[in-house]
């Protein structure tokens, strides 16, 4: 264990002990055990016979979260039942502390191969963007690619060749989908796999950090870029989330964010790759290796024979 893996485990330790146990219990009586996260760390810590998830935030997060926000998403969403319970926020600090999952299953690709347990993940965001909730902020994808921009041009960093270029041919994605776009509705904006967890009766979305007022479009296209759904699964979780057959400007929708999406998190690589965050995203060898993946998929969306022919579909309705 390095020295930065020892200083997150006191400090979860630390916080364990003096929120759930009241300052009684010692941060040495704390059973602690590391349960993942790419950029943050969760871990599953034992009070007094109970267990809880801390979330200590990963290095230079702070640049790019905004911990007020994600506090509030997380609160809100807590209370809507679709979070898991919320026990401690701290804005200052981004730690958080959950009651534990009892007999859920972290999701992943596998795992969705079952029909089901994509309907129950549609379920739970249609809970969610149909609940009437307003979270504390926007996400617009434009915007936070700029702020992305800034801050790693201010950094010195190298950016996959062409992709200003790209972004700049998204614009015209963009003007349809926000001409299209119905009412925004609180979304979780990041739900890769690992941020849902299945027991078997529902879905529990976690980690709220890029929670914001969004079309509700970008998580169903999002959750289907992050677990590699087939068109058939893309048609399973809309219809199980519309509640009827999509029509094809629906699935088409579906498509031109998956390239927003793809485009987005491009640059999300591109900063844990100047942070250094030393754990890869999933199989990747590097950040570098998964923002370029993510860039290669994007433009292999929008150089389709068939995508402008979604784009009109969308625009027209259709």
């Amino acid at each position: 264990m390095d020295i930065q893996e020892q200083e997150r485990q006191r400090r979860a330790r630390e916080v364990a002990a003096s929120v759930i146990g009241g300052g009684i219990v010692g941060p040495e009586d704390v059973g602690i055990e590391l349960l993942g996260g790419m950029t943050n760390r969760n871990y599953l810590v034992n009070v007094n016979g109970r267990t809880y998830v801390v979330r200590i935030p990963g290095e230079g997060t702070e640049e790019y979260l905004d911990r007020k926000a994600d506090g509030q998403a997380a609160q809100i969403t807590s209370d809507l039942g679709v979070n898991a319970h919320l026990v401690h926020y701290d804005t200052a600090a981004g730690v958080q502390i959950t009651k534990f999952i009892e007999n859920g299953k972290t999701m992943n690709a596998d795992l969705f191969q079952d029909p089901d347990a994509v309907r129950r993940a549609a379920l739970s965001f249609r809970k969610l963007h149909t609940s009437g909730a307003k979270f504390h902020n926007r996400f617009d994808e434009k915007v936070i690619a700029q702020e992305y921009l800034d801050m790693l041009r201010s950094k010195g960093a190298r950016f996959p060749d062409g992709y200003e270029r790209v972004q700049s041919e998204a614009d015209a994605i963009r003007e349809v989908l926000a001409a299209t776009c119905g009412e925004l509705a609180p979304c979780h904006n990041d739900p890769a796999p690992e941020n849902l967890v299945d027991t078997g009766e529902r879905v529990h979305i976690l980690d709220w950090e890029f929670g914001g007022n969004n079309d509700p479009f970008w998580d169903l296209a999002d959750l289907s870029v992050e677990t590699g759904f087939t068109e058939e699964q893309d048609r399973i979780l809309l219809e199980a989330y519309l509640g009827r057959p999509p029509k094809e400007s629906e699935y088409g929708r579906i498509v031109l964010h998956k390239a927003l999406v793809f485009l987005l998190w491009t640059l999300w690589g591109v900063i844990q790759e100047t942070n250094k965050n030393p754990r890869p995203a999933y199989h990747f060898a590097s950040f570098w290796d998964y923002a370029m993946d993510r860039f290669t998929r994007c433009q292999k969306i929008m150089n389709a024979d068939n995508f402008r022919g979604l784009v009109e579909v969308v625009r027209t309705g259709g």
